[in-house]
């Protein structure tokens, strides 16, 4: 346990080379179940959430190692198909593995999924979706114990664009050979696409990621495969939104600009100014932020994990902004904390409404999830004074050397550790 120490405010300045995406390495992590050859994935970042999906592959008979960036998985000689809830509770991503191995095995028991508290985030698209491919499926003590019956071709229609869904179902689609299946509504994410690029290289004929009809014909040829993880649009947000909100300037490394399309637009609207060459943007910002009125939405939409980074930027904006929450609702815990630094924000129903400040100052704050934790990094840079950021594991489970790559842009920022004794 430990918290960020950070001195404020800073313009922070540099180059900032961003890392393997966490929301693509993890599904394409679970997918790797159906292979029954070895296969290698490169630029996966070293994170807390990375090594849990490693730890559940192990714990299913998986040959694993990891090193500077790179996976290596060889299949399971005795497979376990009862994953333990330890691993499964400490975050949602882990629930994907269920279809693969059931799929691939005939049976297969995992624990409801844990993770950040950013709202009620059930799993019933993953589960109605298995049962029209014709799986059986039971929820007994907080554990959902799948079974390989008749399974069928199927049309799925997805109730909204979910991404870990779409994610599972493709990925358990592809084990069912010969089977003919078809998502509808799915989740458009570069993520999704890059799971395709994954299952295509292992032999499975499917098309249509990143439109909202995707099509799978089941089966997987055995074959070595190797996979490079697309750099992660999040983590490159962040840094954008950090070195625009200290009205700093810098270059975003190693990205694929198109991924962030919305966020570019709104930052353009608030008066940043932007160069793009190639997987590069330039940023530069010198005066406090226009206002903004943003609808966040499923990709290609302005991203719900950008959402609190975005908050603490228009906090010190020359006007009122508005944020419409569309994808989780209830998405705000970080403005509590905003609000101990100085920010005037108020909430209706899923708007938070953000009247800007001139600045913000220094307080001690508490963490409440990933992004969240994110957001209060960027607000500590921006304020008058020293911060303490408390419960702040939750960032670690998404940026890779977070730590590094804020004092290479001139961040004043350490991890202090604490150790708590219990009599």
């Amino acid at each position: 346990m430990g918290y960020f120490k950070i001195d404020g405010p800073v313009s922070l300045e540099g180059d900032v080379e961003i890392s393997g995406a966490k929301n693509a390495s993890l599904p394409v992590l679970a997918a790797s179940i159906i292979s029954d050859s070895k296969v290698v994935i490169k630029n996966v970042p070293d994170l807390l959430d990375v090594r849990t999906m490693i730890d559940i592959l192990r714990s299913v008979g998986m040959e694993v190692s990891f090193n500077r960036g790179t996976v290596e998985i060889s299949p399971a000689a005795s497979p376990n198909t009862d994953v333990p809830y330890e691993l499964v509770r400490k975050m949602r991503a882990s629930f994907n593995v269920l279809g693969p191995l059931v799929a691939k095995y005939g049976t297969a028991k995992v624990a409801l999924p844990g993770g950040c508290s950013i709202g009620v985030r059930p799993v019933d698209f993953h589960i109605s979706g298995l049962e029209k491919m014709g799986f059986e499926i039971e929820i007994e003590h907080g554990f959902v114990i799948a079974k390989k019956k008749n399974v069928k071709s199927a049309r799925i229609t997805l109730p909204k664009p979910s991404v870990g869904a779409t994610e599972h179902l493709m990925t358990t689609a592809s084990v069912l050979d010969g089977i003919d299946t078809v998502i509808e509504n799915a989740a458009m994410e570069p993520e999704i696409i890059d799971l395709q690029e994954f299952l295509k290289e292992l032999g499975v004929e499917i098309e249509g990621a990143g439109t909202s009809i995707i099509r799978i014909k089941g089966g997987v040829k055995s074959k070595k495969a190797q996979h490079t993880i697309i750099p992660d649009r999040i983590e490159a947000g962040t840094y954008a939104i950090a070195i625009a909100a200290t009205q700093g300037k810098g270059r975003i490394k190693n990205l694929v600009p198109e991924h962030l399309n919305s966020l570019w637009e709104f930052l353009e609207e608030a008066g940043v100014s932007l160069k793009f060459n190639e997987n590069i943007v330039e940023i530069s910002m010198d005066e406090r932020p226009s206002p903004l009125n943003i609808d966040v939405a499923p990709y290609p939409g302005f991203p719900t994990d950008l959402q609190p980074q975005m908050m603490a930027f228009l906090s010190i904006s020359r006007g009122t902004s508005h944020i419409r929450e569309n994808v989780f609702h209830s998405r705000f815990l970080h403005v509590d904390e905003l609000r101990r630094m100085g920010a005037k924000i108020e909430l209706s129903d899923s708007v938070a409404i953000i009247d800007g400040v001139e600045k913000l100052s220094g307080a001690p704050v508490n963490g409440t999830d990933l992004r969240a934790t994110a957001a209060l990094v960027i607000a500590a840079f921006m304020a008058e004074g020293s911060s303490e950021i408390h419960h702040v594991e939750h960032i670690f489970r998404g940026y890779e050397n977070i730590i590094e790559k804020f004092k290479n842009l001139g961040g004043r920022i350490e991890y202090i550790e604490v150790n708590e004794y219990v009599d």
